[in-house]
């Protein structure tokens, strides 16, 4: 299985370490994905060519994933600020969202990253600060495409009517959302196209279905030390699985499931803690 990730990177500032990890969700998932057995990831996006977007460039080709088409643009790299509970839940406290270059310069797919896109199995972004890259998506025709649009105050109805027309796969953050809520919105979802829905809800049982045929896949015991990236590794997991096994949600899930857990005991995303000046 081929994957890329298309969109955001950035760098979690962990205030009380003063210590900055490389991340941003579609990078997590490229990188989670090739930990998962993927035959090859990649990530395209922009970073800034401060030493954050060294460092999440250098991290990436040490995970071997690929980076050839990806854009170094002059200015800061995306940075999110970061606390930790006393449970290990990371708590965002801020970004610099003015600044970075995400926010200045927008990301347009052209012909040559068509054709290079084309050898990937499934595409996969999320939902982002810059919508000009939602717009992006529309150009891949005939792929694959996956789509984690995060908790509900990071979309509205009219971006569902936008968005999952494009794709084969959609994933949700729903622990605020009740079981009846979760229903419709996959209903919805699954009306408008897309064949697997799936609803992480932290805790309690993740809310996958297939065209309407509904798997629940418990979460499974963890030490938990930090649970940056927990929801990305699921997602990352389960694409991994699902394409390269072709055995349905139950197993896909369960795979998921337990390297979800495994995530959540080290700090960051998948590591790489750099020491701040």
């Amino acid at each position: 299985m081929k994957l890329i990730g298309i969109g955001d990177a950035v760098v979690d500032i962990y205030q009380d370490q003063h210590r900055m990890y490389p991340g941003g969700s579609v990078v997590n998932v490229a990188v989670m994905a090739r930990r998962c057995g993927a035959e090859h990831t990649a990530w395209l996006g922009l970073v800034g060519d401060d030493a954050a977007g060294q460092h999440l460039q250098a991290c990436l080709v040490e995970e071997g994933v690929d980076i050839s088409r990806h854009r170094v643009v002059r200015g800061s790299t995306g940075a999110a600020y970061v606390t930790l509970d006393a449970q290990g839940d990371r708590c965002f406290t801020g970004t610099n969202h003015a600044t970075r270059v995400q926010s200045l310069v927008a990301l347009t797919l052209n012909q040559d990253d068509l054709t290079y896109l084309r050898q990937f199995d499934v595409v996969h972004s999320c939902v982002s600060l810059n919508t000009s890259l939602e717009r992006e998506l529309s150009k891949l025709h005939g792929q694959t495409l996956s789509f984690d649009f995060s908790s509900p105050e990071y979309w509205t109805s009219d971006d569902l009517e936008r968005i999952c027309p494009l794709l084969g796969f959609a994933f949700f953050s729903g622990s605020d959302l009740s079981q009846a809520e979760i229903r419709t919105l996959v209903r919805r979802v699954h009306d408008l196209g897309v064949e697997v829905v799936g609803v992480t809800r932290a805790e309690a049982p993740a809310y996958f279905s297939y065209r309407g045929t509904v798997v629940e896949q418990p979460v499974y015991p963890a030490t938990v030390v930090d649970t940056m990236g927990a929801g990305d590794s699921f997602i990352a997991a389960f694409l991994t699985h699902y394409l390269t096994e072709q055995a349905g949600l139950a197993p896909a899930l369960a795979f998921a499931a337990r390297y979800a857990a495994e995530v959540c005991g080290y700090h960051g995303a998948f590591g790489y803690g750099k020491q701040l000046d």
